[in-house]
């Protein structure tokens, strides 16, 4: 995929430009898009690892062959055209001119819907990151005084959909009314998205309660691929600053999306969320620290390295302290 992809962009460039240097131009923004990617999808590569390890091998597979289509065609390519055709009130073909031929229009047209797109995937990823805190049989804490004592709320029903709420009805009214509205109501969409998702999932574990464990796929791939849409939204919004070209942006983020699949798998195959025993929480806070960035991107502009660092420290920190748990207990 990486060769493949980074020979694509070499021809990407010469078509574009028609020389040398503008073909390697083309090779060093491919390069660093996937870079990009993998930094701000590490924590992505954690969680799905951890739902992956509950599922058969057959639907980890399905997840690293189909899952990958859906992450580059789907997230990379599809979803910024139709974010342009709905935006433009445009045709899928009209959209793809526009992209080739009109670049900087292109990225004005999805600069645009930061605010639903910022508040969707970051409601859905607060979701993810509060409902891990907030599980009664979570059992693992690496900051303890907080994470104990959010254990102990637990047990109030509907606790974490309340949080969410007052959260975004807090945030969008810091914008002014328009803005607010839109984001109230592409957050609800994340909240209602993330409900569904975890109904259905729930509903096809129980349907193939009578088999072995995994066989219910079907509900725990669609929670990983709704999954790293949110986490999808933020880069590829963010690399249209470093250039305006979907295809490029396709192909730079859809290598490291390959390698952040490659990871997870890597990572139940290895069993390394056992050995490391913190590192999952850590992901886990990263989420938290992104779904606000991304509630933030609606007036401000975060830049992806400062997310990406934060992530990386997050990680980087729980798994230092996975390692002085395995030091002093063995």
């Amino acid at each position: 995929m990486t060769a493949g992809g980074l020979i694509l962009s070499l021809v990407l460039g010469w078509s574009i430009f028609g020389t040398v240097a503008g073909m390697l131009n083309v090779l060093f923004i491919t390069a660093v898009l996937s870079v990009l990617e993998i930094s701000l999808s590490f924590d992505n590569a954690i969680v799905n690892a951890n739902k992956l390890r509950e599922m058969s091998e057959v639907w980890q597979r399905r997840f690293l062959t189909w899952g990958i289509l859906i992450a580059v065609f789907g997230m990379r390519i599809i979803f910024p055209l139709a974010v342009v055709c709905i935006a433009a009130k445009i045709g899928p073909w009209a959209a793809v001119e526009l992209a080739w031929a009109h670049p900087d229009r292109y990225a004005q047209i999805m600069d645009g819907a930061r605010v639903p797109i910022s508040a969707f995937g970051g409601t859905f990823l607060l979701m993810v990151a509060l409902s891990y805190f907030f599980d009664p049989e979570k059992t693992v804490h690496w900051l303890p005084g907080v994470e104990r004592m959010m254990c102990r709320m637990s047990g109030a029903k509907l606790l974490v959909v309340t949080i969410v709420i007052g959260v975004i009805t807090l945030v969008s009214n810091l914008f002014d009314p328009a803005t607010g509205r839109a984001f109230l109501q592409s957050a609800i969409w994340g909240l209602l998205t993330f409900l569904l998702v975890d109904v259905l999932g729930h509903y096809l574990d129980a349907q193939k309660a009578g088999r072995a464990i995994g066989q219910a796929g079907l509900g725990a791939f669609l929670y990983l691929e709704v999954l790293d849409a949110s986490f999808s939204f933020d880069g590829v919004i963010g690399a249209f600053a470093l250039t305006q070209n979907l295809f490029i942006i396709a192909i730079g983020l859809g290598i490291g999306a390959m390698y952040v699949r490659s990871m997870t798998v890597m990572l139940v195959e290895k069993g390394t969320l056992n050995e490391y025993r913190y590192l999952e929480n850590g992901a886990f806070w990263s989420i938290l620290v992104l779904a606000i960035v991304m509630f933030l991107h609606v007036e401000f502009h975060v830049p992806e390295a400062v997310t990406g660092l934060i992530g990386a420290a997050l990680i980087g920190a729980s798994f230092v302290a996975s390692l002085r748990d395995r030091k002093l207990h063995g």
